[in-house]
């Protein structure tokens, strides 16, 4: 599993540093859009300008919006939004039977309730998934910076072949089979991410995020188990990992959302034009975690505020006034 061709469907700033990663001497990487006029800008200044500026495209790098270059593809990269994934599915021409699809957005299908992997097995069955999961912002992958992710596949192999394909100086990936535990990790983080970003909007203070942080963790842990999630996996990058890095940064656009919220902003304001995948997560996950009898205090608060249920303040004082309970085991 070579790879020498390989097409990266969504030419945002993740899709672009992406494609930087995937860039090889002799390999050809398509970097799929949906709008013509954006794949010329890109294909003349040789650069994202709009989503990813000062990242220079490599000479294999080849930014379109026609559909043609994707039939001969090899290995496709998903990286358009959780909740425009479907859509692009169905919109885009199939792919050579067989070829291998790594899911690299992170969330659930609202309304549906679906990972990934299974919005990709009702569109397209018979394309192996693969979800590309871990602490990781565009800016940092396109620049070069040490990023570590995980690569995970039920097919041991497969994961092993892709992560080795897109490993480079700079960006380690690791692989796994645990498919489920990396979705879970990767969709879960976005939602807790918003609460963490709500208090320090509030001012809440060092300590209160840490505690945030580690309870959010807890019921990440709680819910990964109800749906067959390894342990291990969620103690690692696609787990832990990322959920401290975008639990703690102003580059995560979920924490970036909770803060403007908690600061005093509306949703739209706090929303401000740009995506924040755990919006439209939150409730979903607590709809899924209902379902499974699993407690998940802080996403449910999340998913009030979000839905406009709630304020902040509200939020915070019913979860400082949950009844007293043993940490340990839950």
């Amino acid at each position: 599993m070579r790879f020498a061709r390989i097409a990266v469907l969504g030419a945002g700033a993740w899709g672009t540093a992406l494609a930087t990663v995937a860039a090889r001497p002799g390999r050809r990487v398509i970097l799929w859009t949906r709008d013509p006029a954006e794949a010329a800008a890109m294909a003349e200044a040789r650069e994202n300008r709009r989503s990813l500026p000062g990242v220079r495209l490599a000479n294999g790098i080849v930014p379109t919006a026609s559909h043609e270059e994707l039939a001969t593809t090899e290995l496709v990269l998903l990286a358009v939004p959780a909740q425009h994934l479907r859509a692009t599915l169905d919109a885009v021409p199939r792919f050579a039977a067989g070829v291998p699809a790594v899911l690299c957005a992170k969330g659930i299908e609202a309304g549906t309730g679906l990972l990934m992997s299974d919005v990709l097995g009702a569109c397209r069955p018979g394309h192996p998934a693969v979800a590309l999961s871990g602490p990781s912002f565009a800016a940092d992958v396109g620049q070069g910076r040490p990023t570590a992710v995980t690569v995970a596949s039920e097919d041991g192999e497969l994961a092993r072949a892709v992560a080795e394909a897109l490993a480079k100086p700079g960006f380690r990936p690791y692989h796994s089979t645990d498919l489920r535990g990396v979705e879970i990790g990767g969709a879960a983080k976005n939602v807790l991410a918003i609460a963490c970003g709500v208090a320090a909007g509030m001012d809440l203070g060092a300590s209160a995020s840490a505690a945030l942080i580690a309870r959010g963790f807890a019921e990440l842990g709680r819910f990964g188990r109800a749906s067959g999630a390894r342990p291990e996996t969620l103690m690692g990058l696609s787990g832990l990992g990322d959920l401290v890095l975008t639990c703690s940064s102003a580059q995560s656009r979920n924490f970036a959302f909770g803060r403007a919220l908690g600061a005093g902003a509306s949703l739209a304001e706090a929303a401000g034009g740009k995506l924040a995948e755990g919006v439209a997560t939150a409730p979903v996950l607590v709809r899924l975690a209902r379902e499974r009898g699993v407690d998940m205090p802080v996403a449910e608060a999340v998913a009030a505020l979000v839905a406009g249920r709630t304020t902040p303040r509200d939020a915070l004082d019913a979860l400082m006034s949950r009844p007293s309970r043993a940490e340990a085991g839950d």
